[in-house]
């Protein structure tokens, strides 16, 4: 990429929770924006989002719209990435994708900046953004596999619903309206009622028991640590929480980690906030940590069930850290 002052950004998806939450952490973190354009289906086209002190009109999204796209900024669903993404790149413009379409594919690199920031140089038009439980687990991980690495993770993830997007949201809260008035409940966005309700089930079902969900952490995190050593088993599970995503986290490692000299490496590592105090009721929780961009650990204990093992509560703002400023991340890697 050619290093300008200021570059031209498009954000493809931009009318959904994160294409409005990468337009958001663009104004925060004063990317050098030289021209913004915002592309969207035709049900979102012509409608307006502020950016700055401007309202920017909302483009459709069509063939060679990405002319003088310097960096463009996925959202929409793995088949517009799949469809749109190689059209952005054969304009000049470096992609950088929030679905799972490219996540595996072996050239293309998947980051996360705080953990494989190296990797962003073996790009050649597309840069993958991991999964949102993926990215706040090996943020949290990272640091502590420098140090002792780790030999096997068993997570457990508490995913909120705007993980499944802005419908998910509104059914959360038209269940809890219509609970709460005495009213029947109508489900349509997941199989079951989610207010009120942990449902252990995100995305498809494959044919070992594992949801996509499931594996995906499994395969993203053995990519982006570059050990395919470790072995990891998921579990994922959607709770009744708007914004915010809370994982279990429990490794073991080759070499003994005390739980003090995990807090002292942890709050150490970039990108990490220690919040471990339980004696005082500190630790992490969704409500607290929406709208940052850090990943917060606590519950930081010694597994007595095994000789090197421990356990860690992690929870980040599954929009922010977990897609939209890990995506403007990279970008922000690119430019320099």
């Amino acid at each position: 990429m050619v290093r300008k002052d200021k570059y031209n950004v498009a954000i493809v998806g931009a009318t959904g929770a994160v294409g409005n939450e990468m337009i958001q952490v663009l104004e925060d973190k004063g990317f050098p924006v030289a021209n913004l354009r915002l592309f969207a289906s035709e049900r979102s086209a012509g409608d307006t989002l502020p950016y700055g002190d401007e309202d920017y009109k909302v483009e459709l999204l069509q063939e060679n719209v990405f002319e003088g796209i310097d960096i463009a900024l996925f959202s929409a669903g793995e088949k517009i990435s799949l469809d749109f993404a190689p059209k952005a790149v054969q304009s000049g413009a470096v992609v950088i994708d929030n679905s799972s379409a490219f996540r595996m594919v072996p050239d293309i690199p998947l980051i996360v900046p705080e953990v494989n920031p190296h990797a962003v140089k073996k790009h050649k038009g597309i840069i993958a953004n991991p999964n949102c439980s993926t990215i706040q687990m090996v943020v949290a991980l990272k640091p502590l596999h420098n140090r002792a690495r780790i030999k096997r993770i068993v997570v457990t993830t508490f995913q909120s619903v705007s993980g499944k997007g802005k419908e998910a949201m509104d059914e959360l809260y038209e269940q809890t309206r219509a609970i709460l008035g005495f009213q029947d409940v109508k489900v349509e966005v997941f199989p079951y009622q989610i207010a009120f309700n942990c449902l252990p089930h995100i995305d498809a079902f494959l044919d070992n028991g594992y949801t996509k969900e499931e594996m995906k952490m499994v395969n993203e995190t053995r990519k982006i640590l570059e050990d395919e050593s470790i072995r990891i088993t998921a579990t994922t599970v959607r709770v009744p929480v708007y914004i915010g995503h809370s994982e279990s986290v429990n490794i073991e490692t080759e070499e003994k980690l005390s739980a003090n000299e995990a807090r002292a490496i942890l709050s150490a590592a970039p990108g990490i906030v220690v919040y471990d105090e339980p004696k005082r009721n500190i630790y992490p929780v969704p409500l607290e940590v929406s709208g940052k961009d850090e990943v917060f650990v606590g519950r930081i204990r010694e597994d007595e069930s095994v000789p090197n093992g421990l356990n860690l509560w992690v929870v980040a703002d599954n929009l922010r850290k977990g897609a939209a400023t890990n995506a403007v991340q990279i970008a922000e890697m690119l430019i320099r």
